[in-house]
């Protein structure tokens, strides 16, 4: 369990290192569809690795194993 939790946070951080990245990539006016999607996409997955993480924490909270 403490694995799984362990794996959820480390995606998260990459999720938002890649969401920091595409942000970076955006230019300020004229965003082309292709970079719109992979972001949405990012962020959805992000939204549910947290939710995961919350319920993780709400099942088994500070358990150490």
């Amino acid at each position: 369990m403490k694995s799984d939790l362990k794996d959820l946070e480390d995606r998260l951080k990459e999720l938002d290192e890649k969401i920091a990245e595409v942000n970076k990539r955006m230019p300020a006016h004229s965003v082309k569809p292709p970079i719109m999607t992979e972001l949405f996409a990012l962020e959805d997955e992000r939204e549910a690795v947290a939710r995961q993480i919350v319920e993780l924490k709400k099942i088994n909270p500070e358990n150490p194993d």
